[in-house]
């Protein structure tokens, strides 16, 4: 059976001491254990009674208990194997839980989900929010939206405007469109970070706005550009891409853009037409 409308709140360090367990820094580990912010967050997601709902890093399972509260079937991935114990004590008489070990980005996801149009909630290390989003959206079933609770900063970067785009904003942004739907305080956490966290709500598009032909040479192209993102197009592209300058100034003309612009200032649709000529010019 799903859980009541309002979940009891874990004890959360009782139950580490309980298992032996502390925080680890290393995997991001910072619990969120307020019922107030669990519950916005929960409502943020939107989550039809039906909804099958992948979270990513389930860690004790406080919002676990949230998630199985609102959807049909929860499938909760949690890296860590010491929390797996912990875990199924916290899940336990839920049967619309489906508690997976293992890393997310090397999980084959039709194995657990099989229905298209899931949501995806997850509290992650944003240096690895671009790679899960491109491992999700590049394999089916595919999900409807994200909702990614993340730094704060992070969250501000991830939805700049064109001629601010990080490398880490270009990648979601290709994907879908984000939006903060809620601020977390740091002391809704524990063990409470330094930092305030965002909840990003990311409504994913039916195709990623690069065609996904031309995904990899984007990648490759991007990865390239913002690797020495004060240097002008020209020279990185010719650096990241082991070509000489006066060759990375041609694709940049070609492609109808100025060598001496840089990265953060080219919006999707430059990146995209700069991918079709690269993949062009060696044959693709």
């Amino acid at each position: 059976m799903a859980a009541a409308l309002n979940p009891a709140p874990l004890d959360v360090p009782r139950l580490l001491r309980e298992h032996g367990l502390t925080p680890r820094k290393g995997l991001g580990q910072n619990f969120l254990v307020d019922s107030a912010a669990l519950r916005k967050l929960t409502e943020a997601a939107e989550i039809p009674p039906q909804a099958v709902v992948l979270e990513i890093g389930a860690g004790v399972g406080s919002l676990t208990v949230w998630l199985a509260a609102a959807a049909r079937k929860v499938v909760a991935v949690e890296l860590d194997a010491h929390l797996i114990p912990l875990l199924r004590q916290t899940l336990a008489g839920l049967d619309n839980v489906t508690l997976v070990e293992g890393d997310i980005l090397a999980l084959r996801l039709s194995d657990w989900i099989q229905e298209e149009g899931y949501l995806v909630v997850a509290n992650i290390p944003y240096y690895i929010t671009s790679a899960i989003i491109r491992h999700l959206l590049e394999h089916r079933p595919r999900p409807a939206r994200m909702v990614l609770t993340m730094q704060r900063e992070v969250a501000e970067r991830i939805c700049a405007p064109p001629g601010e785009l990080s490398l880490l904003a270009l990648s979601v942004q290709v994907y879908g469109r984000p939006q903060p739907v809620l601020r977390i305080p740091a002391g809704a956490f524990y063990p409470p970070p330094q930092v305030d966290s965002v909840s990003l709500r990311v409504d994913l598009y039916p195709e990623p706005l690069i065609p996904p032909a031309l995904l990899n040479d984007f990648f490759r192209l991007a990865k390239a550009g913002f690797a020495q993102k004060r240097k002008t197009l020209r020279n990185s592209l010719s650096a990241g891409l082991g070509i000489p300058p006066a060759e990375a100034a041609a694709l940049l003309q070609t492609a109808g853009i100025d060598p001496q612009r840089r990265a953060e200032t080219l919006a999707i649709s430059e990146w995209e037409q700069l991918s079709r000529v690269w993949a062009q010019q060696r044959g693709g």
